[in-house]
């Protein structure tokens, strides 16, 4: 599996690596070739243009570093189920953040969002097609856009086969989607995550003043400039625009000159960009009246007829009257009858001028859920004390509001139910359906802290830990001053391999076995009494072990010997005594022997451990079951297993009984006396009792044969059949059918394409059929 991963990341590494260069030469081939061509035609060297901000460039890196996170640690999680995304499991790519998510996870998201924007908004519940959002990037899909299939990353395949040579989740062919923005072209990498790198396809295009020459550039990257002055005119009309090659609309006029205002009062210096502006005073002409003055700020053209000339109403509007400028309209007398802000009633007052005064009639009014009534006057509004006992959006909380008229507000306390990370509780108002996946992000860190990978919120618990280059700064555990070198890594330190080199006792010498300070070393197995008791010790434990003896040999007049035996020695022949069986004699090493007699055995010499190698009976294939004895072996009473002669049932027989018996009876003996399974030559099974050797051809089973048109049928012994070639042909009544089912079923046909023009075909297949 380690391969595997180590295989994907290099290939994702690979391409992305093959994406980034081509996106490097976007920006730097530009700047170089134009160098050359522009060196015959003497015109001034130009400079490109930096990328854009937030480029490919950066959702490159961006990718490369997330696949190469991913891969050495499998933390590529979906955020909705905080469950590691398996490279067998069918996945969906959100097109704007490009993040994984489990295909039954997405289609429960986005089914759950769509409900709960229903059940929010619509008074028609489920008649609107309401979108829905991206769980990371929050990027709105349509209804119709829930993924229903597995798709590879560029669309081409469904359900994509695995294959551990390539990308997970890729088909292995062309990307070939179109470029962003569209340009034309389309992406020739193998089909691969996250956004296509810029386009690397080579076009002649003129700068963007399309005063010079064109030139070759990347198609991603087609604006350049040649760096002369643009010398379009501005919006002024007066001056022309001193900018450097560039793209869209000139920038406004930078100039500044002395302009007047609409009135032609004041003038003051303004950009020349801006020469419309308005003073602060009152215009103050004279209007056509004569009596009166224009009361409008700074404007242009003609101040207009005076708003008090002409026909004019009283204030109640029911009599009108013309009078000079100079004198107000009188009040009419009659009653204003307006209608008043309640909307239900009218001003019961005189005509008068100014506003009418609040509505005060004595009305019974409805509270607002409903409930109660209450006489009261009109411009106050009536709210009863009950408070609402519905249930608000979020389904949890009582929404609690004095005299509701239903439409209650959407809940505004906090959620605070926990997240799917087990970390942090949901921050948004209360709400229904499930929580968005938690924002957080977690840094996993190697036990040194200097390698950290960045995980979703919740994952830190089963991320391993990224791999650390640096060393292990554990002190050591054992006597050594140091550890050996080696990586940080998590979990205990490996075993000490340095050698021991502690002074053995009673010994100049020094240790020389690797350091056994931290052994793992079996605890004594105590026996339980039953399921019920729990072991109270580990079944290892680390102990300190002591230095083994010393082994530094010593010379003496025979041969070396080790450091601790010093001493009486061995002469390292072997002893030779008969032993006590009678067969064998001892066999160790020489060694001292404190009774018995010099050719006799000795205590100290070995007992004979060894089975009877006696020669057994004939045909008996087992060892006698005595030790080593004096004496003949008794009779073997062992049972021999073997397979019948059908080879299907198991069967034990004395071995004695079996070794002493003729050929015929043990035939017999290997019988099961069931039906032999073996089929004869015909295909029929045998009917004979088990048997050795091949089964007769003589098949006695009963055999239909038909003739050709299966209308006669005869029965036939197997071997006959066989044996003669026996076969049945059919009579004239089988003829007879034959001819009437030509002509119910060809001949009509034959006969319809008599009235139409038959071509060669056509009579060649009547002949045919005839």
């Amino acid at each position: 599996m380690c391969c595997q991963q180590a295989s994907l990341s290099l290939f994702a590494a690979r391409e992305l690596d093959l994406a980034v260069n081509l996106n490097t030469s976007h920006w730097v081939e530009p700047a170089q070739t134009p160098v050359n061509a522009l060196a015959h035609n003497s015109l001034p060297l130009y400079t490109p243009p930096p990328p854009p901000p937030g480029g490919d460039i950066t959702e490159l890196e961006r990718t490369r570093q997330y696949l190469s996170d991913a891969f050495q640690s499998g933390a590529i999680t979906c955020l909705i189920c905080i469950a590691s995304v398996k490279r067998n499991q069918a996945v969906w790519s959100c097109s704007g953040c490009f993040s994984l998510f489990h295909i039954p996870c997405i289609q429960k998201w986005a089914k759950d969002s769509v409900f709960l924007i229903s059940s929010v908004t619509d008074e028609d519940f489920g008649k609107k097609d309401h979108p829905w959002p991206c769980p990371k990037c929050r990027y709105e899909y349509s209804p119709t856009q829930t993924p229903s299939r597995y798709l590879c990353y560029c669309g081409k395949v469904q359900d994509p086969p695995l294959d551990p040579w390539l990308v997970p989740h890729s088909c292995g062919l062309v990307c070939d989607k179109a470029f962003s923005p569209a340009c034309g072209h389309h992406c020739l990498l193998l089909c691969h995550p996250g956004p296509c790198p810029p386009c690397p396809k080579m076009v002649s295009v003129s700068c963007m003043c399309g005063k010079a020459s064109p030139l070759p550039r990347r198609c991603s990257n087609k604006p350049w400039s040649c760096q002369k002055r643009c010398g379009k005119t501005l919006p002024c009309g007066q001056h022309t625009c001193t900018s450097s090659c560039h793209s869209g609309v000139c920038d406004p006029c930078p100039r500044v000159s002395v302009q007047k205002c609409v009135c032609g009062r004041e003038e003051a210096e303004r950009q020349c960009a801006s020469p419309v502006w308005h003073c602060p005073q009152v215009c103050g002409r004279p209007l056509s009246c004569g009596n009166h003055t224009c009361e409008r700020v700074c404007h242009s053209g003609v101040c207009g007829v005076c708003p008090r000339s002409g026909n004019r109403a009283c204030p109640c509007g029911k009599s009108k009257c013309s009078l000079p400028c100079t004198e107000d309209v009188p009040t009419c007398g009659d009653t204003c009858d307006k209608l008043m802000e309640c909307g239900l009633h009218t001003c019961s007052m005189r005509c008068h001028r100014g506003p009418c005064e609040t509505c005060r009639q004595e009305v019974e009014k409805q509270c607002r859920c409903g409930r109660y009534t209450r006489v009261m006057p009109c411009h106050k509004e009536y709210l009863c004390d009950s408070k609402c006992p519905n249930t608000r959006g979020c389904s949890r909380h009582q929404c609690r509001r004095k005299c509701c008229p239903g439409n209650c507000p959407p809940c505004d306390q906090s959620c605070g139910r926990t997240l799917g990370c087990r970390n942090h509780k949901c921050p948004s108002v209360c709400h229904q359906g499930s929580c968005y996946p938690c924002p957080e992000t977690v840094q996993v860190k190697c036990v040194c802290g200097k390698t950290s990978l960045t995980v979703p919120c919740g994952r830190e618990r089963s991320t391993k830990p990224p791999r650390c280059k640096e060393l292990c700064r554990s002190p050591p555990s054992c006597h050594h001053p140091s550890r050996e070198s080696h990586r940080c890594h998590p979990g205990p330190c490996p075993p000490c391999r340095q050698p021991c080199l502690l002074a053995l006792p009673r010994c100049p010498h020094t240790c020389p076995q690797p350091c056994h300070d931290q052994v793992m070393v079996k605890t004594s197995d105590k026996v339980l009494a039953g399921p019920w008791e729990q072991p109270s010790e580990p079944a290892f434990v680390c102990k300190a072990l002591p230095c083994p003896p010393c082994m530094v040999p010593i010379p003496t007049y025979v041969s070396p010997v080790p450091c601790h035996q010093r001493g009486p020695f061995s002469c390292q022949r072997v002893c030779g005594r008969p032993l006590t069986c009678g067969n064998h004699s001892c066999s160790k090493e020489c060694h001292r022997v404190t009774t018995g007699e010099e050719v006799r055995v000795g205590s100290e010499c070995e007992l004979c451990e060894e089975g009877c190698v006696k020669p057994r009976p004939p045909a008996c294939p087992h060892l006698c079951p005595l030790p080593c004895h004096p004496g003949p072996c008794p009779p073997c009473q062992q049972m021999i297993r073997q397979r019948c002669h059908c080879k299907i049932s198991l069967l034990y027989i004395e071995c004695l009984k079996f070794s002493s018996a003729p050929d015929a009876v043990k035939s017999d003996l290997g019988s099961c006396r069931n039906q032999c399974p073996k089929q004869v030559p015909c295909g029929h099974r045998c009917k004979d009792l088990c048997h050795p050797g091949s089964c007769e051809d003589k098949c006695s089973h009963k055999v239909k044969l038909k003739c050709p048109c299966k209308r006669i049928k005869k029965e036939l012994l197997c071997c006959k059949a066989r044996e003669d070639q026996t076969q049945v042909e059919c009579d004239e009544a089988c003829i007879t059918l034959k001819r009437k089912a030509y002509e119910v079923t060809l001949l009509p046909w034959y006969y319809s394409l008599s009235v139409t023009p038959i071509s060669g075909g056509c009579q060649a297949l009547i002949q045919h059929s005839k």
